[in-house]
């Protein structure tokens, strides 16, 4: 990564949400952008494409509760929390509109954030007023696990949502972790030791490793919001993008056929040799992606 965590945190901003601390980076100008991170990584994973995003976007890099440098209370974290945080900055900062990029357990926060869109656009039609709140402009996922029935979890995935989670966490060392991160990037571009080294210390830092099997119900809220969180995607509530690594054995061919199933012209940029993390690992194939998208955008703008 060009950007270390080093030089990436120095540069980073925390503001008080509620009662917790989030740890934000923000820089550039234009429309504003929110990026929206996966787990259990941190906002530092937008490092590969943040100078080309800044130089278009007034972009901004949360960390999400219980990760990276934001705050990891003793508490069950879920996904409506990790919403209210980004919409509480995004208020703090008097934005009103913004685009989303989002990754992984950041795909299911948004989908929260598109149906409270939903949401509050009927409630301003019944009552004839403007939607109060971030009015999102645009969407684009990368991979991620958005519809539950496709989504294929790792085996320590599994046994950390399980009753033993607790316990297998308090055993879990650098190279365990470092095996299963490893297991879902493409053979072709696989993790620096650099971006395993800083993830593993970001995620366990400050206490984080118990954040852990209390972050990962998000897997469980998943099945229980699927109507809820896919139904913005069928409605297409904004303009909307799938950007997916196909070698990802959790979230990759498989979820990007299930997305064009479900979602009607369903936009999807599919790419070969790149697994979970494609920012990471092919950052100028995600830019590609993501700006043509946006280019369209202003080709076509909403009404």
């Amino acid at each position: 990564m060009e950007i270390t965590a080093k030089d990436w945190y120095e540069q980073c901003q925390t503001e008080k949400i509620g009662s917790h601390d989030i740890c934000y980076n923000r820089a550039g100008s234009g429309e504003v952008l929110v990026c929206i991170h996966g787990f259990p990584s941190s906002s530092w994973d937008f490092a590969p494409i943040w100078s080309d995003l800044t130089a278009r976007f007034d972009v901004i890099a949360t960390d999400l509760m219980g990760l990276g440098q934001s705050a990891k209370p003793h508490s069950a974290i879920t996904v409506g929390m990790q919403a209210d945080a980004i919409e509480g900055l995004l208020t703090s900062k008097g934005i009103t509109k913004a685009h989303i990029l989002a990754h992984d357990l950041g795909d299911t926060v948004a989908q929260e954030l598109l149906a409270r869109l939903s949401a509050a656009r009927l409630n301003a039609a019944r009552i004839h007023q403007s939607v109060s709140g971030v009015e999102w402009q645009s969407c684009v996922f990368l991979n991620g696990g958005i519809f539950p029935e496709t989504h294929r979890p790792l085996l320590i995935q599994k046994v950390l949502i399980s009753p033993i989670g607790g316990l297998v966490v308090k055993l879990m060392k650098q190279r365990t972790f470092e095996k299963s991160m490893t297991r879902v990037f493409s053979k072709a571009h696989p993790p620096s030791q650099e971006f395993l080294d800083e993830t593993w210390r970001l995620t366990a830092e400050d206490g984080g490793l118990a954040m852990i099997p209390r972050l990962i119900r998000y897997m469980a809220e998943r099945v229980k919001n699927r109507e809820r969180w896919v139904t913005p995607l069928v409605d297409q509530v904004v303009p909307m993008r799938l950007i997916d690594g196909v070698e990802d054995p959790i979230s990759g061919q498989h979820m990007a056929d299930r997305f064009a199933e479900v979602v009607p012209d369903a936009d999807i940029a599919y790419l070969q040799n790149s697994g979970h993390y494609p920012h990471v690992e092919t950052p100028r194939e995600v830019l590609k992606a993501f700006l043509e998208f946006h280019e369209g955008l202003v080709r076509s703008p909403l009404d």
